[in-house]
């Protein structure tokens, strides 16, 4: 296991990415970052901390409630059901691998009114089985389908390794 970003990588990487959000919706009514079960709930917060403390834009949060596993018969919903209204909606994920998940996770928004939708992933695999690009990518990375990226947000030690 090889480890591909460190802490402070991850934080620079985070920062980055909350800039260009404030960059491209500065003129949004709000934006919600609406996180994936998981590791992409996490990003989704830690884009959002740093998107307050950049910018005067409204920031809210949800988190996109979905069985990774068994994606496709499982149902998805959201954890609260916020006014959406005119609102750019980030649908954030640690790691973009075939597209498959974020698809599925487009599904509550499809019946609102929101302004636009973009995608936020730490880590693009670059493996897009499904049309599915991100706006915002903390880090390309070429692999073959059989490795695997870990991503952890564990106590301050955040990472990012390729096994």
């Amino acid at each position: 296991m090889s480890e591909v970003l460190n802490h402070k990588q991850v934080g620079q990487k985070i920062t980055r990415m909350a800039f260009e959000i404030y960059e491209r919706n500065i003129h949004t009514s709000g934006v919600v970052f609406a996180g994936i079960t998981g590791m992409g709930t996490t990003l989704a917060h830690l884009l959002a901390s740093e998107l307050k403390r950049i910018s005067p834009i409204l920031v809210e949060e949800v988190e996109v409630i979905l069985d990774k596993k068994s994606i496709s018969t499982s149902g998805v919903e959201l954890s609260d059901s916020l006014d959406m209204s005119g609102k750019t909606i980030i649908l954030v994920d640690d790691v973009l691998n075939t597209g498959k998940t974020l698809v599925y996770a487009m599904k509550p928004f499809l019946d609102r009114e929101i302004q636009k939708m973009e995608i936020a992933v730490l880590v693009n695999r670059s493996h897009g089985l499904f049309p599915v690009r991100p706006d915002y990518t903390g880090y390309e990375l070429a692999t073959t389908l059989s490795e695997h990226i870990r991503v952890d947000f564990s106590d301050n030690n955040y990472s990012v390794h390729l096994h």
